[in-house]
């Protein structure tokens, strides 16, 4: 079994409730051992975050298509970032105490926090800025893909999914087995080539991105000269209201 997620990066809307969802979760989480606040209510609040969201821009460089005319649009990509639970994870390599390991049965990687030291090794390695180091505790923390959750029989099977797939409300998160080649996660990413981030790095993360879909070009000049006037329409309105 190999658990993990997939985003799609089309669909996500950057709002971070994923984000707000896995920090509500995991702060009173024994696995995760929380995800504590500094200062919130001071001059410089901070804290740790186990899933963070990137807003990048992508737009052509021209502005309008210079032959047909159209409006170049520009696109908002959003990327959640968590814990990839890599195959090859250096994480888990460079730890000096074997705090950081990776789960046999499930390929979920996870930090003991009785033995980590809070080096920040494994938080060097990490190429995605998903270990964040608890300034009250000493220790390491990180996504665990709810797995206090995810194996929670107490909870109905709908609701044994990471935090974050629950909360979003665009439907861009999904979670299952890579494992599984029938599984939702695992079509998903034959369907529309899904990818890891980085892979040349070889760590072979577990986590796939969906990429963008190629956003079709707009005809500003047909679609203005289709619209009716702002008079036109205000002429419809009074006598709309005249005829009522």
């Amino acid at each position: 079994m190999k658990l993990g997620l997939v985003i799609d990066m089309d669909t996500c809307v950057g709002c971070h409730a994923c984000a707000v969802a896995c920090k509500e979760w995991n702060g009173a989480s024994l696995m995760a051992g929380g995800a504590p606040d500094y200062q919130p209510y001071g001059e410089a609040p901070s804290g740790v975050w186990f899933n963070r969201i990137r807003h990048f821009e992508m737009r052509d460089e021209a502005p309008r298509d210079a032959a047909t005319g159209h409006l170049n649009l520009s696109k908002t990509v959003n990327v959640p970032m968590s814990c990839m639970h890599c195959e090859d994870a250096d994480c888990v390599t460079v730890c000096p105490t074997g705090a950081s390991y990776k789960r046999a049965e499930d390929g979920i990687v996870l930090v003991d926090p009785e033995r980590c030291m809070g080096c920040n090794y494994c938080a060097w390695a990490c190429p995605y800025g998903a270990r964040e180091l608890d300034r009250e505790q000493g220790v390491m923390r990180k996504c665990t893909l709810c797995v206090d959750r995810i194996y929670d029989e107490a909870l109905p099977v709908a609701e044994r999914q990471p935090a974050c797939v629950l909360a979003c409300p665009a439907h861009a998160r999904h979670f299952g087995d890579f494992d599984d080649p029938g599984s939702k996660v695992s079509t998903l990413v034959a369907e529309r080539d899904g990818a890891g981030l980085l892979p040349e790095l070889d760590y072979k993360p577990v986590n796939r991105y969906l990429p963008p879909r190629e956003t079709p070009p707009i005809d500003t000049r047909a679609v203005a000269a289709a619209e009716p006037t702002f008079r036109q329409r205000l002429a419809k309105m009074v006598n709309r209201v005249v005829s009522i």
